[in-house]
Order: structure tokens, then sequence, then C-alpha cells
């Protein structure tokens, strides 16, 4: 397995108090992690983006359902997603907009409503001589000065964390090594 990660800002940096850039209540977050595992990576696809099954592997994911899944074209789909999550005593509930890509192994995610001014994550695979090349970044923004401060001191380590759950998970279904060139 080899990783390669890449964190700071994707853009500019917004200034405090700029009407047209944000809220001032913190800079956004932005967190992009490059890394290659052993499994193929139309099983990576299907595993990320079976959304329902988060619970039984993201522990702080307490709770998910989805609703009004629809067909978008050829391999491609959309469908709302609620996840309720919770950390410590902080517990909070948002919802996404998840559209999946199996054409291009692509999965997007995108914020409807919540505890966040702004989410954009997407997750790509690509074939790789060892299995699978996953591309996952993730950039957001709070709404509120005490979620951004709570929350932005580790969200390094929460992203890296997260990447750890989907590996164990990769493994428990695909076994340690299933890749097969």
């Amino acid at each position: 397995m080899s990783a390669g990660r890449q964190a700071g800002p994707r853009r500019p940096r917004r200034q405090p108090g700029c009407g047209s850039c944000g809220s001032g209540l913190g800079p956004p977050l932005y967190h992009r992690i490059q890394k290659v595992l052993p499994y193929g990576p139309d099983q990576l696809f299907a595993l990320v983006g079976d959304v329902d099954r988060y619970p039984e592997f993201v522990p702080w994911i307490t709770g998910m359902r989805s609703w009004n899944l629809r067909p978008v074209s050829d391999g491609v789909d959309t469908l709302d997603a609620e996840a309720s999550v919770g950390f410590s005593l902080l517990k909070e509930r948002f919802s996404t907009r998840v559209r999946r890509d199996a054409t291009t192994r692509t999965i997007q995610v995108s914020l409807i409503s919540g505890p966040l001014k702004r989410l954009d994550n997407r997750w790509r695979f690509h074939e790789d001589p060892a299995g699978a090349r996953i591309e996952f970044e993730v950039d957001f923004e709070f709404k509120s000065r005490l979620l951004a401060a709570l929350l932005s001191a580790n969200f390094h380590t929460a992203v890296d964390r997260l990447m750890s759950c989907f590996e164990a998970r990769a493994q428990a279904l695909y076994g340690p090594h299933s890749y097969r060139a």
C-alpha cells in the first residue's frame, strides 16, 4: 500500500468578513488523500457508494437513511441521504445529494441541509497495477463558529480516520488482498 496526502486550501483563503467570499466564520476546510489499495476500483466504488451501510463501519455515523434514488443516465444515479453523526456530546444531522457515476467511477457528494454552510466531497477510483488508486477530496465550511472551533483542530486526523474505516471495511468484505492483475 502506498499513501500520499495533500492538505491545505484548494483555492485562495477567504478573508474574514469578506461579504462576497463567505461569512467570516473561519476558513473553509479542505483535505485531499490519494491512496493505492489492493482491491479493484469497481469493488471500492461499490463499497463507498453503498451509503446506507456507513453506520456499520464508520463509528461516528450513528444512523443513515436514503431516499429519492433516481437514474440520471446509463451507469449514473443520484440519491439523497441523511446522516446522523455523533462525537462525544455533539450530535448533528445533515442531508446530502450523492451522485454515483459507475462509468467514470466517481462519487460526488454535496450538501442539502445541516450544520454546514457548504460541503463538497468527491471520490475517484482508478486502475493501478497494485489494485486501485483512490482520490478523496473533502471541502466544507461550518455555519457555526462553535462547531468550526470544536472540529477544525482535528479535521485532518478525522479524514485520515475515515479513510481507515473504508480500508478496514474493504478488507472485511473482500479479504486482505483481493486484487488480481
